[in-house]
């Protein structure tokens, strides 16, 4: 009976340090998933900055070494990271075709963690179409529905993102003006090749987004009332093209761009 007894006694002390071991466990796995969520936080919060500021390079470095990340937040912002530093002038032609293709693993990466990301669906729709620059327009125009079926859920998921509505825009542009070789390779892809017009795309540019939110927004406008032959419209949109503050690479582009195209009217 003694036995039985200390038996017993040794198996409730061993149960309950077995107890407290898990717990121990629990709680310290606890505090990791705690401490990660908060660097993840961190990272971003960075990130968000840098971005904010044109610190495109810093901010790849940043996000790059989070790569193997799982989540969505970070992958889609390095998809972003990527091409913004594929787009810089200082990038050479190598490292901005291995830019593009990174961006675009990045983005699918975040789709596949977070489906109902809408930012991850607009950078995958942003950087599979960066890709079809270099596969060919074969492709590029191929791979058209699918950009536009991303934009379309991006803003399923975020109804307010006047980027995703600006971007539903450009897509219209690139139809609406689509020379006709290039539409009898759409012909041969689709059974009904997509089409749009240029109201359509003043739509997209005007109606639905924030026409002064981006400078790239203001330039397209102009273009888009160039193909409809309002000049008065046209210069509008332009001259605010052209006086649009350059913050980035980009906006010194679509200065350049809207006075060259002021110039010829």
């Amino acid at each position: 009976t003694q036995v039985l007894t200390e038996s017993l006694q040794r198996g409730v002390v061993l149960s309950t340090g077995s107890f407290l071991v898990y717990e121990a466990h629990k709680l310290i796995s606890g505090f990791a998933e705690v401490h990660a969520s908060f660097k993840v936080e961190e990272v971003i919060e960075q990130a968000d900055y840098l971005y904010g500021s044109g610190e495109t390079e810093k901010l790849y470095q940043l996000l790059v070494q989070h790569k193997n990340s799982d989540d969505a937040e970070l992958l889609w912002r390095l998809a972003r990271s990527s091409r913004d530093l594929a787009q810089l002038s200082s990038t050479s032609a190598e490292e901005k075709r291995q830019l593009t293709y990174d961006s675009l693993e990045y983005a699918k990466k975040a789709l596949e963690k977070n489906e109902s990301n809408s930012a991850a669906h607009k950078w995958y729709g942003i950087c599979l179409s960066d890709v079809g620059d270099y596969e060919g327009i074969k492709t590029k125009i191929g791979n058209a529905i699918v950009i536009k079926e991303h934009f379309q859920r991006a803003i399923e998921l975020n109804p307010k993102d006047a980027t995703t509505i600006h971007l539903i825009g450009i897509w219209c542009y690139s139809f609406a003006e689509m020379p006709w070789y290039q539409r009898k390779i759409a012909a041969t892809l689709f059974a009904t090749p997509p089409t749009s017009t240029f109201q359509e795309v003043l739509f997209s540019l005007v109606y639905a987004a924030d026409p002064n939110f981006y400078s790239k927004n203001l330039l397209f406008l102009g273009k888009t009332y160039l193909k409809l032959n309002n000049k008065k419209m046209a210069l509008l949109w332009l001259s605010k093209a052209k006086e649009y503050p350059a913050q980035t690479e980009e906006d010194k582009q679509v200065q350049k761009e809207a006075l060259e195209l002021l110039n010829s009217i």
